[in-house]
């Protein structure tokens, strides 16, 4: 159990429909947005300066709760954990869900910004850690207040059912399956399109990245127990030693990605840690790898976990190692995260609404990345519903220029240094997921 050393205040800086007197068609957007920002801004640098962990988002659900209820929303909370689903039935229409993550990382940021967290815990080890949104949920949560506040404003302009998720645990990949098992489409209105957001490293503000199909990857990690028969390291020819099948299964396993797999299917196997023995001279009894795997066909990770299993035994009857001495290869189920499939209509659909709003200049069509991200679920439900992500740009302009100029590395989503140009891409994830969620309940589906 963590130990928090810091106290999650609830500010007083609600939104509500009433509060902004302002009344305008969808064509006005923009103008509405402009007339939120301030607001907006100060949720998120609350959001950002309180960040939670995955599965101890308590005060971070708290605020979105009040904040959607404050907006006029019925609202269940500690929903799937710390999950929050916000509902308006605003007459006849297709139902509409729009999703975000809210919790926050185990590192001690360093972007020196006059508003960085300080947060700070204690994990298993009682060494301190500390908690930040490195990769960009604060963003995510106040674009999605954002564009709630937007649709209540103009409730005239669109009919069906707005449902509002808060997802808790994502950078875990457990909170999307709490969610789902504790009923979110059968306690609420079955979803007849979902949509989500995620801020980019690597798309200046301003912009937004849209992919069509595979969008994220699967992801599995993976424990290998290499066995063998330890003794003194002067005598080796009566061990077998597990250090050298180690060896021989890490280049072994690259062969999965190079030989086995179709090289038009991407893949990859990762063995990021190795750990074995204890001294310069004995020869252990075991060694533990870590793996982590990913690929975008489901067939694909099927493949791989059947190679890595066939390689590893293959490696130790080749070693003499009798039945009892096989390899363990464990797969932690409870951190699998499935590929994210944006389903091509709705992709579409919400890439024409976003070019509508912010101008096709600044749409941009991007690849498929190895990265994961437990929205995909929302669309692998008995129902398959249709969904889409898009991915919103965080650069400040500038800054991405002179990287482009430069050559120099951008810092990255989990980086410590990760700052997104806050105003701009709040301001830009707003319009578009407003603009998209309304032609959405604009076009019902057939």
């Amino acid at each position: 159990m963590t130990c928090l050393r810091v106290a999650y205040p609830l500010l007083a800086l609600v939104f509500s429909a009433s509060s902004l007197s302002f009344t305008a068609s969808a064509s006005d957007l923009d103008l509405s947005v402009s007339k939120a920002l301030p607001k907006l801004e100060q949720l998120y640098l609350h959001l950002h300066q309180y960040p939670e962990l995955s599965y101890q988002e308590k005060a971070t659900s708290q605020r979105m709760a009040q904040e959607l209820k404050q907006l006029g929303f019925e609202v269940t909370s500690n929903f799937g954990g710390y999950g929050v689903v916000g509902i308006v039935k605003n007459g006849k229409g297709p139902v509409v869900m729009i999703r975000a993550d809210i919790d926050g990382l185990p590192i001690i940021e360093q972007t020196g910004k006059e508003y960085a967290s300080t947060v700070t815990t204690l994990n298993a080890d009682n060494s301190t850690v500390g908690i930040m949104h490195g990769c960009g949920h604060d963003i995510h949560m106040t674009s999605l207040i954002g564009t709630a506040q937007q649709l209540m404003l103009h409730k005239a302009d669109w009919q069906g059912t707005l449902m509002i998720v808060a997802q808790p645990a994502e950078e875990v990949g457990g909170g999307a399956k709490a969610m789902l098992k504790q009923g979110l489409f059968s306690q609420f209105p079955t979803p007849d399109s979902i949509i989500g957001l995620h801020v980019s490293a690597s798309i200046p503000a301003g912009k937004v990245g849209t992919v069509s199909g595979y969008a994220l990857a699967n992801v599995d990690s993976v424990d290998i127990t290499i066995k063998g028969k330890g003794g003194h390291g002067a005598y080796p020819h009566v061990t077998i030693d597990p250090v050298v099948l180690a060896a021989r299964t890490v280049l072994a396993l690259q062969t999965i990605v190079s030989r086995e797999v179709s090289p038009l299917e991407p893949n990859v196997v990762t063995v990021g840690a190795i750990h074995g023995g204890s001294k310069h001279n004995i020869i252990s009894d075991e060694v533990k790898l870590q793996l982590t795997l990913r690929s975008y066909n489901p067939k694909v990770r099927e493949q791989q976990i059947a190679a890595i299993k066939r390689i590893t035994t293959g490696i130790a009857i080749s070693a003499g190692l009798p039945d009892d001495l096989m390899p363990v290869v464990y797969v932690h189920d409870d951190e699998t995260i499935p590929s994210t499939y944006n389903d091509p209509t709705l992709a579409a659909k919400v890439k024409a609404s976003i070019e509508a709003e912010l101008g096709s200049d600044n749409v941009l069509v991007v690849p498929p990345v190895m990265a994961g991200e437990d929205f995909g679920l929302y669309g692998l439900t008995a129902e398959k519903r249709p969904i889409t992500l898009f991915w919103l740009g965080g650069v400040e302009p500038s800054q991405y220029q002179a990287s482009v100029e430069s050559g120099d590395t951008l810092p990255s989503l989990h980086s410590s240094q990760f700052a997104p140009d806050y105003s701009l891409t709040i301001r830009t994830g707003v319009r578009a997921m407003t603009k998209s969620a309304m032609d959405l309940f604009n076009q019902p589906a057939q």
